[in-house]
C-alpha cells in the first residue's frame, strides 16, 4: 500500500499595512473568477509579470519610460501571485503539498528577474542588486525552514511585505520618470583598502538598495536569533546521563 505523504497547513503571518483591504479584494475577486481560471495559470501570469518588470528595467538603458511597463509588470506579478492561493482557498481546492513547492519556487525565479532586471538597468550597481537578490533568498530558506518546524509562514518584516514592496517600487519607477534631478545623482567615493584603491560609483537607485538590503537582513538576523533562543528552549541539550 502506497504512503501518503502529508504537510499540516501552516499559520500565515500577514500583518502589513496593507494585509486587510488586499486580502478582502483578492476574497472579493477571487468570489468572481471565471471558472476556466485555474490557480496554476495565475502562478504563471505572476511569473510573466516578474519577467516583463525585470526586462522592461534592461531596456531602461535606452529610455526611463520602460519603467512604466515595469511597473505594469510589478501589478500583473502581484495580481497572479497574489490570486492563486486565494482562488485555491475560496474554492476550497488547496494543495498543500504541490502548493507549497510552486509557490516557494516560483517566488526564486520571479525575483530573479527582477533583481537582475534592476541590476542590468544601468540605475543601479550590479553587484548590489545581487546582493539584494541574495538576502532575499535567505529569508526566503527562513520562511520555508520555519513553515516546516514551527508551523509558521511569515509574510511580513517589519509592517513591510511583497504587495508593500512592489507598491514602493512602482512609486521609485514613478519618481525616475518625472523628477530627472534624481537620475542624475551621482557620486563617486575612492575607497584605499591597504596598497589597493577602489572607484566607488553611486547612484539613487544604489542608495535605495542599500537600504533596502539593511532592513531585510537586519530583519533576518534578527528574526533568526529570534527563533534560535525559541528552538534551544523547547529542544534543550540533553544531560549527560540522558545520553
Amino acid at each position: 500500500m502506497e504512503e501518503k505523504t502529508t504537510i499540516k497547513q501552516s499559520t500565515r503571518i500577514q500583518t502589513s499595512i496593507l494585509a486587510g483591504p488586499e486580502k478582502k479584494f483578492l476574497v472579493w475577486a477571487a468570489s468572481r473568477m471565471p471558472k476556466w481560471v485555474t490557480s496554476d495559470m495565475l502562478t504563471w501570469f505572476g511569473v510573466l509579470g516578474a519577467f516583463i518588470a525585470g526586462i522592461s528595467y534592461v531596456l531602461a538603458n535606452y529610455s526611463l519610460n520602460w519603467l512604466w511597463l515595469a511597473s505594469l509588470g510589478y501589478v500583473i506579478n502581484w495580481f497572479g501571485d497574489s490570486m492563486d492561493g486565494s482562488l485555491a482557498r475560496v474554492r476550497n481546492q488547496q494543495r498543500k503539498l504541490y502548493g507549497y513547492y510552486l509557490d516557494h519556487n516560483i517566488d526564486c525565479i520571479c525575483e530573479f528577474f527582477i533583481f537582475v532586471g534592476i541590476g542590468m538597468s544601468g540605475l543601479v550597481n550590479f553587484w548590489l542588486a545581487l546582493l539584494c537578490y541574495v538576502v532575499y533568498l535567505q529569508l526566503e530558506v527562513y520562511v520555508a525552514i520555519n513553515a516546516k518546524i514551527k508551523n509558521e509562514f511569515k509574510l511580513t518584516y517589519g509592517k513591510m511585505g511583497p504587495t508593500e514592496f512592489r507598491l514602493f517600487m512602482v512609486i521609485v519607477n514613478t519618481l525616475l520618470i518625472y523628477v530627472m534631478p534624481l537620475v542624475n545623482v551621482h557620486h563617486v567615493y575612492d575607497i584605499t583598502i591597504g596598497m589597493n584603491s577602489y572607484r566607488l560609483e553611486l547612484q539613487l537607485m544604489d542608495y535605495i538598495g542599500f537600504g533596502i538590503w539593511i532592513i531585510l537582513f537586519v530583519s533576518y538576523l534578527g528574526s533568526f536569533f529570534k527563533d534560535l533562543r525559541y528552538f534551544a528552549k523547547i529542544d534543550p541539550l540533553p544531560k549527560r546521563e540522558e545520553i
